[in-house]
């Protein structure tokens, strides 16, 4: 199966506007030291990264499954495939993340998590943290909560007959808003994963089961679609009452499925210029770009206030250009061969779809 180079691409985006969310406060510390002024940019609703993520996610589930569908086992296999590509480097970059809490404190900007947090961070379990969020002791995880129980309610409709998987894993996520939504506040895990941002993943399924019945976009009808999908993020930053759970899944994820459908739905067979190959290439390390980025950011902020380089611009420009360059070797060095390995163990063959 060929990669969809376009989506690659997105997944860059996605992980690059989150990036740009978490540099921002760290700008304003430096610039604040040295008196000088610093405003953050809003054009885009930046942590909208995240809901561009789950439609992906939903539509690569679907699509880098094909060969399991319908098949005995299959479960199993897409579970094994899925801890794999996960597990190694979100337990590597928590453990890193722990290891510096105990030896710098007061780098980072959070207490001292206890026993149940701490194992609820690694096994992907919904817990308060210390400063009294759902999530885990390093923070960023709490997308990969989400994409864990999508994953299991996935296996679970991949142990049901074909035509069945899909629509129970969207019956599920559907009853699980809904009763956060009639009856809630719920208790912990439930009050967690009703959450309407869960809506995301079915709407990404959604995509796939388009594209595979044969729905493409061409020319100027896919350019439109992705400009369409910019400017309802545009609009979702300038907009009042657009972060709330249901708004911002109506907005940001409306803007995320507009832009999958550009991505996900275009022409095949077409060898993209080498700008795009780049970018797709950084869209294969969006997983390492997305953990990795807040050490690089960090690190770099305390290297600048050393150094005395508190102009706003060019730490951000040497931030984020070391966190690209951090995640690529991140993804050539750690997670590639992680993968391969844990894949091994669990003897998984691997799927069509190695990127996934």
């Amino acid at each position: 199966m060929q990669p969809i180079y376009s989506i690659q691409v997105l997944r860059a985006l996605a992980a690059f506007m989150v990036a740009i969310h978490h540099v921002q406060p760290d700008a304003a510390v430096l610039a604040a030291q040295a008196g000088l002024s610093f405003s953050r940019s809003d054009l885009l609703p930046w942590m909208a990264g995240v809901d561009i993520f789950f439609v992906v996610s939903g539509f690569i589930m679907v699509h880098a499954s094909q060969d399991l569908f319908g098949r005995a086992g299959a479960w199993r296999e897409f579970l094994k495939r899925r801890l794999a590509r996960i597990v190694p480097l979100y337990w590597a970059m928590t453990t890193l993340f722990l290891l510096v809490g105990l030896a710098v404190p007061a780098v980072l900007n959070s207490g001292v998590p206890n026993l149940a947090q701490i194992l609820g961070s690694y096994l992907f379990w919904p817990v308060v943290s210390t400063q009294g969020l759902v999530q885990p002791v390093y923070s960023l995880g709490w997308t990969l909560n989400y994409e864990m129980l999508f994953y299991a309610l996935f296996a679970a409709g991949l142990a049901l007959p074909k035509r069945w998987t899909l629509p129970a894993v969207i019956l599920v996520l559907a009853a699980l808003v809904g009763m956060e939504s009639l009856s809630g506040p719920l208790s912990l895990p439930f009050a967690f994963w009703g959450q309407p941002i869960v809506l995301e993943f079915a709407a990404g399924m959604g995509i796939a089961v388009l594209r595979r019945r044969g729905l493409r976009l061409h020319g100027a009808l896919r350019v439109a679609v992705a400009i369409g999908g910019v400017a309802v993020l545009i609009a979702a930053a300038q907009l009042p009452g657009t972060d709330g759970p249901w708004s911002s899944v109506l907005w940001r994820g409306g803007a995320a499925v507009l832009l999958m459908l550009a991505a996900g739905c275009g022409r095949e067979g077409i060898v993209p210029p080498k700008p795009i190959m780049a970018l797709a290439a950084v869209g294969d390390a969006s997983y390492a770009l997305y953990l990795v980025h807040p050490f690089v950011i960090r690190g770099m902020r305390e290297v600048a206030l050393r150094i005395g380089l508190h102009a706003p611009m060019p730490y951000i420009v040497l931030a984020l250009t070391g966190a690209v360059v951090a995640a690529v070797l991140l993804y050539r060095f750690f997670e590639k061969p992680a993968t391969r390995l844990v894949r091994r163990w669990l003897g998984s063959r691997g799927g069509r779809h190695a990127r996934a």
